[in-house]
């Protein structure tokens, strides 16, 4: 059993322009601790510092309609995808993979992310469509670690409250024994980025330990594994929103793959926040998994 729990707070869908430090300071208020771990979804971040590309306005070059073309729906579709363990849902998504849409995507990815992270079927470097509305996609927070530190600095300021912060992504990192490495960037200590779409390929064709990824972390030290407990136990209270894909986003909603509105996306439960406790510490105050 798992030496974390997890609250989950819910909120507003954050648009572009979302003032996320006063969000986060006035729906955690009555509810975090000092010694919390406060663990924060970076593509929320993303979107509410408008850190998003609208695909639609991309031209996209040779390289990345090539990728779009033959890669994805030929590799992963019927090569490294069966060996990844894929599910056949999404295996025939990748083997019917949008040409023009999927282009445009490809060129966002080899401008924001490396060519191995690239060369993914989805979700290059950090990049992601899930959640979020027509033809936008969340990049990766470069600043990361200041983030953190204001969000602890403005919850101390406001609530006095002298928590631990982290930002996580979705994305996994795999465990081989005590070596932990991820396909997308991190500056959390002891977690290796290398390999781009090599390490998903490795991590799922030999099964792999594989959790969500820690991002960064603020206002404490925690090891590598501690870190990654944290964030997958943040991850599997939180859940996916409105879809764990782009492909689960549209069918939800029953739209094409571009027509997803910021209505839409608002009329779904939003957990961008949960705070995570060791499990010896107050356990009168709060239950597990408990939503607000």
């Amino acid at each position: 059993m798992t030496k974390f729990k997890a609250l989950v707070v819910t909120s507003e869908y954050w648009r572009p322009g979302e003032n996320y430090l006063e969000a986060i300071v006035e729906r955690t208020k009555g509810k975090i601790a000092d010694g919390d771990f406060l663990v924060i979804s970076e593509k929320a971040i993303s979107t509410a510092t408008n850190n998003i590309v609208d695909e639609s306005k991309v031209n996209p070059r040779l390289s990345a309609r090539l990728i779009a073309r033959y890669w994805v729906p030929l590799f992963w579709g019927f090569f490294l995808g069966p060996a990844c363990h894929l599910k056949p849902r999404l295996l025939n998504h990748l083997r019917e993979y949008p040409k023009d849409a999927g282009s445009r995507h490809k060129q966002v990815a080899l401008q924001h992310a490396s060519f191995l992270q690239t060369l993914m079927f989805g979700s290059e470097g950090g990049i992601d469509g899930s959640n979020l509305p027509y033809s936008y996609v969340s990049l990766p927070l470069k600043n990361a670690l200041n983030v953190c530190e204001r969000i602890g600095e403005r919850l101390l300021q406001k609530s006095g409250k002298n928590v631990c912060v982290l930002i996580v992504d979705t994305d996994k990192t795999y465990s081989l024994g005590n070596f932990h490495f991820t396909p997308r960037s991190t500056c959390v200590e002891g977690i290796h980025c290398c390999g781009g779409f090599m390490v998903y390929v490795i991590g799922r064709m030999f099964k792999l330990k594989r959790r969500a990824t820690p991002i960064a972390v603020a206002g404490c030290r925690v090891s590598a594994e501690t870190a990654l407990e944290i964030a997958q136990t943040a991850n599997r209270a939180r859940g996916f929103g409105a879809g764990r894909t782009v492909w689960d986003m549209v069918e939800k909603f029953g739209v094409s793959l571009t027509s997803v509105t910021w209505e839409m996306l608002e009329t779904v439960k939003h957990k961008p926040i949960v705070i995570v406790r060791k499990r010896e510490r107050r356990k009168e105050l709060w239950n597990p998994l408990l939503s607000s």
